[in-house]
Order: C-alpha cells, then sequence, then structure tokens
C-alpha cells in the first residue's frame, strides 16, 4: 500500500560541487561549447560531426560526439517517435551535453532534433556563447535521393509512421550560426568552417 507520493521535485537541492566548469575547463585549456547539428535525416549531420571532432581530437582539443542514433540504443532506448517522444529525446540529449561541458569538454550533437523549441531550449542550458547551432541544410528531394539508411523509402510506404520531412514536420532553424548547404559544399569544407567557428 502507498502511503505517500513521492514528491522528487520538491526533496531535491543543488548540491555546490567545488571543482566547477571554469575549472575543468582552465585544466584543458579549451572554452567549452555545444556544438549542435540539426537537419532532416539524411543531410550528413553525424557525418560532418564525425569530420569536425577528429579534426579538434587532431587539434589536442577534448571533444565527444553524442549521436542520435547512437543515443537510442542506450539512454533513450525507451522512446518513440511521437513528438511528446521526441521532445524528450532532445532534453535528455541537451542534458547530457550540458554535463559534459561542465566537465570542460566540446560537445558535438548530431540530432535531426525537428523543433525549434527544443533546440532553443538545448541553448538555454548554456551560458551565452558556449551554444551554436548548425543547421544541415538540404533539400527533402535530395535527402531522399540519398536515402542511405534506406528510411524515406519506407516512409513512403507507410512503414515508419512520424518520419520527419514525410509524416511529421521539421522546423527549420530562423538563427543558426553556422547554416551548411549540403548541395554546395564537400563535408571536409564544412568541417573545416565549424572548427574555425568553435575555435574562433
Amino acid at each position: 500500500m502507498i502511503h505517500f507520493a513521492l514528491r522528487r521535485a520538491h526533496n531535491i537541492h543543488w548540491q555546490h560541487l567545488e571543482v566547477d566548469r571554469n575549472a575543468h575547463a582552465s585544466l584543458k585549456h579549451q572554452r567549452p561549447k555545444v556544438v549542435w547539428f540539426t537537419g532532416l535525416s539524411g543531410a550528413g549531420k553525424s557525418t560532418i560531426a564525425n569530420l569536425v571532432e577528429k579534426k579538434l581530437h587532431h587539434l589536442g582539443r577534448h571533444t565527444f560526439l553524442l549521436d542520435g542514433d547512437n543515443l537510442r540504443h542506450g539512454l533513450n532506448r525507451d522512446l518513440g517517435f511521437s513528438d511528446a517522444d521526441r521532445v524528450e529525446n532532445i532534453r535528455r540529449a541537451g542534458e547530457v551535453a550540458r554535463l559534459m561541458a561542465d566537465a570542460g569538454l566540446i560537445v558535438l550533437c548530431a540530432f535531426i532534433s525537428p523543433f525549434r523549441a527544443e533546440r532553443r531550449m538545448v541553448r538555454e542550458l548554456m551560458p551565452a556563447g558556449d551554444f551554436l547551432e548548425v543547421f544541415v541544410d538540404v533539400p527533402l528531394a535530395d535527402a531522399e535521393r540519398r536515402d542511405p539508411k534506406g528510411l524515406y523509402r519506407k516512409a513512403r510506404a507507410g512503414e515508419i509512421p512520424n518520419f520527419t520531412g514525410i509524416g511529421s514536420p521539421y522546423e527549420r532553424p530562423e538563427n543558426a550560426e553556422i547554416r551548411i548547404e549540403t548541395t554546395a559544399m564537400l563535408p571536409e569544407e564544412a568541417a573545416d568552417l565549424i572548427v574555425k567557428a568553435v575555435l574562433g
């Protein structure tokens, strides 16, 4: 028998930590950032993010890449693709990215993240200037033509409901710090541009 309900929101408090974000960053000799790659499935987010991480690693920077597909194999494996689940997916990813940035890392995040409100929510978790939104922009027709995982074909066949761009909307960023047109720029060129912005 349950005699009382847990009220976690009222029974937790922030614990003061002596080694803070600035201390972690100072040890790594870098400014922490969250670089958030957004765009349609097949746009090239993960490909470009991976190249950016390789270049930063080569330069001696401390990084971590959070990829949407990978998180759905673990932390977010209980989530589906309803609008509510997509929101929770990004909320969790944003909180993880914030913790990693607090540890002094440059965090690269590759998520479709179709809704502006959730991308704004993650931005607001970060100190001013420490969040870079990278819009990997590709026309839907081109993304469908690439279709590296065969997802658009399945979505068009009705096998994947609520697929972004087909059964569920993608809200294009209005003020992304960086916009990559994948039809006009090679992944290597895009990565170089992003690295320059991250370290600038």
